[in-house]
Order: C-alpha cells, then sequence, then structure tokens
C-alpha cells in the first residue's frame, strides 16, 4: 500500500521494525527540506513574514493533532521530544504534586521502559508503591484491573497496545472502572496513535503520550495530550525562553498559559512542520484501512511461520501488526544477524520491556512489527528465507 512513496523501500529491503521507527513518505521529507530552505525562521519570536509562516504552520500542527486523536481543546496538545518525554512530564511535572505516601500505581509487567522507570523513581523519591496487574494469556483483562484496585490505587498508567506482546487492551473500559474509582488514567500511545483511531473524548482517558516517529514523522517530535484541568496543574520541567511572559529583577515573573508554558525553548520546528504532512497522509489513507490491513497481514505472517517447525510464535492472537517469535534453541540476535545477511529488518533484545521475560520465561525475542507498507511479497521472501535456518551458523560466521 503506497510504498512508491516512501524512498526508503527502493532500497533492497524488506522493513519489519516499525515498532521502533516508521519509514518516511517523499511529503515528509520535502516538508522538512522546504522549511530549511524556504522558511527557516523560529517560531512565536519574530514579526517578520518568514517568522510568520512558522507560528502559522506551527500551530496548524497543533490543531491537525487535536482533530487526529478528538482532543476538546488545543490547549490539551502539547509538542514534546517523543512519548518518553511526554510521559516524564506526565509523572514528573503533575504525578510528583498529586500523589502522596503509600499512594498506589497500576502498571503491568509488560510496560515499555518509560512506563515503568519513571514510575520506579517516584517511588523512591515520595513513597509511592507501584503494583503489578496479573495478567492472563499475556492481556490485561477487566476483572484483574478491578482486583487490583484498592482504597490507595490513584493511578492506572497503561501502553494501548504493548511494544513486545502486542496486546490490545480495552482502555475504554478500563478507564470508565479507574473514573468509578476516583483513579486517574495514563495511557502510554506509542504503538496506538499510529495504527488505528484514536478518540481521547470517547475513552475519557486523562493522559496520553505518543511520538511522531512511529507515525511517519520525524524524529525527535511527540505530543503529551491532557484533559486541561490537569494541565493546568503541571510544573513545566524546562524553565526559559518562549514559555513566559516576563520576568524582572525583582524576582516577579508570570509564566504564559497552555500550550506555551509547557513548550519551553526552541523546539524540533522542521520536524512538527513535517509531522503535519504525516498526519495528512494517514487521514488520505484512512485509520480504519490501515488497521484492517495491518490485521490481515499479521494473519497472514502467523499462517506462514507455522510452515517452519522450529519457529516458535509467542503472540499469535493478539490484535496489533506485532509479532514476537524466536528460531528454537538460537538465541535472537544471531537470528537478527541471519536476516540482516538477506537484507531484512527485525528487532532483537528485550524491546526497552525487561520485565516481559517474567511473563514469556524467556529473555530475548524477535519482533516483527508491520505496517501499512508491508506487503504479504515480503512475508513470502521472508518466509523463504527462514525455511533456510538451519544453516543460519554458515551465514553468520
Amino acid at each position: 500500500m503506497n510504498r512508491e512513496d516512501f524512498p526508503m523501500l527502493k532500497n533492497d529491503l524488506i522493513y519489519f521494525d516499525n515498532g521502533a521507527t516508521t519509514l518516511k513518505p517523499q511529503c515528509v521529507i520535502n516538508e522538512i527540506t522546504n522549511y530549511y530552505e524556504n522558511y527557516s525562521a523560529n517560531a512565536h519570536r519574530g514579526d517578520y513574514d518568514i517568522s510568520r509562516k512558522v507560528d502559522e504552520l506551527y500551530e496548524k500542527t497543533r490543531d491537525d493533532v487535536k482533530e487526529f486523536i478528538n482532543a476538546n481543546k488545543r490547549e490539551e496538545i502539547i509538542f514534546t521530544k517523543g512519548t518518553t518525554e511526554s510521559m516524564n512530564m506526565i509523572i514528573f511535572g503533575f504525578m510528583k504534586n498529586y500523589l502522596q505516601k503509600d499512594d498506589e500505581v497500576l502498571i503491568t509487567k509488560t510496560e515499555h521502559a518509560s512506563n515503568v522507570l519513571p514510575w520506579y523513581t517516584l517511588e523512591k523519591e515520595i513513597g509511592i508503591k507501584v503494583k503489578f496487574i496479573p495478567l492472563e494469556d499475556y492481556e490485561v483483562t477487566i476483572d484483574n484491573v478491578k482486583k487490583s484496585i484498592n482504597n490507595k490505587t490513584k493511578v492506572i498508567s497503561l501502553a494501548w497496545v504493548t511494544n513486545t506482546i502486542g496486546d490490545l487492551r480495552p482502555i475504554k473500559e478500563i478507564t470508565k472502572v479507574a473514573h468509578d474509582n476516583n483513579i486517574l488514567m495514563v495511557v502510554d500511545g506509542a504503538q496506538s496513535v499510529p495504527h488505528f483511531k484514536t478518540d481521547v473524548l470517547d475513552t475519557d482517558i486523562d493522559f496520553l503520550a505518543f511520538s511522531a516517529h512511529k507515525m511517519l514523522g520525524p524524529t525527535g517530535v511527540g505530543v503529551l495530550y491532557g484533559k486541561k484541568d490537569y494541565l493546568e496543574q503541571m510544573l513545566p520541567l524546562n524553565y526559559g525562553g518562549g514559555m513566559n511572559s516576563f520576568f524582572e529583577s525583582d524576582k516577579s515573573l508570570e509564566y504564559k498559559p497552555l500550550p506555551y508554558r509547557l513548550e519551553a525553548g526552541t523546539m524540533n520546528i522542521s520536524g512538527i512542520l513535517g509531522f503535519r504532512k504525516a498526519l495528512s497522509y494517514l487521514n488520505k489513507i484512512g485509520m480504519d484501512k490501515i488497521t484492517n490491513y495491518e490485521h490481515e497481514l499479521k494473519d497472514y505472517l502467523v499462517k506462514r511461520l507455522r510452515e517452519i517447525d522450529n519457529i516458535e510464535v509467542y503472540n499469535e492472537n493478539t490484535k496489533s501488526g506485532i509479532v514476537l517469535f524466536n528460531i528454537k534453541n538460537i538465541f535472537s540476535e544471531d537470528t537478527s544477524q541471519f536476516l540482516n545477511h538477506y537484507h531484512v529488518c527485525v528487532r532483537a533484545g528485550n524491546h526497552c520491556a525487561k520485565m516481559v521475560k517474567d511473563e514469556l520465561i524467556i529473555k530475548n525475542t524477535c519482533r516483527i512489527s508491520l505496517y501499512f507498507y508491508n506487503t504479504k511479497e515480503e512475508i513470502d521472501k521472508f518466509i523463504n528465507i527462514m525455511k533456510g535456518n538451519k544453516d543460519i551458523f554458515k551465514v553468520i560466521i
């Protein structure tokens, strides 16, 4: 689908690592180049024509993000460096002042590092308790969420789709349970927003974090969505230019209103403008079409992998384009090196989710993460290569 728009695909390459980052269409690349060649000014700093153009396109991107996730207000869209920074802003800019000692936060053992390490740090700093929701067949169930809640639970923080198992969480239903118990809902959307239609009003989530580079945009750009009432209480993690109205020698100062108060310094302007083109591109294809096609590809890939006796697949039934597998008795990095010899790109290791081993009972896996520009023909080529895996060490040594 739309493969002709991606310069990288003109190379002899099968790219199956879209969970790490996606390829960029020519329109995104052109927009970044256009900015640097024709109107490379700062945002919200100048009173001349090209600066005003940057301001207009920068804020147009904010409006486009608002529409893309169906947020209520444009002030609820904060630009960041990526999901990791967005999660850190939520946890250290808001939760650090919202939570108290012995308050409990629920996560799972299959979360990405950015939804684990900041909470662990907050536990050490202010004495909150991080607890784990038990999983069933690697997935979160409403019953287990309810069983994990007590009167000290103040936050549930989950990936909508995990970057390892690829399980799709029932976020709307979990959020209702959370709110019925006066619990805030934080969602890591890095692996969900790029792959299916996201509606923050319908789900009623309180915070959402996601990255541009996982949805055709540039690296170094992310989004923090939060309900306005909560963002108003968030303390900036960065202070400096662009986020203050004034400061004086008598120590008086005033910060700007949302969203600018949380966007100190010069942002990744070219990346944000490129992200606008990525959003437009995804909208033209249609998120429902992308979702359905990815599910078709996943089913086809799993079916073909079953043809190979010594392949173990760990998440056949999850509803995403992520497939975890290993060649039996072969280290995952050796498998990735074997595939690299044939110009096939897959991820190997623990995928920044080091506690998944507690669920899978295996430390390292290979991950294929599909996107709409992948094809069944690529899967067929991959399967033919994998059928020769008994010669793996002849290839990589």
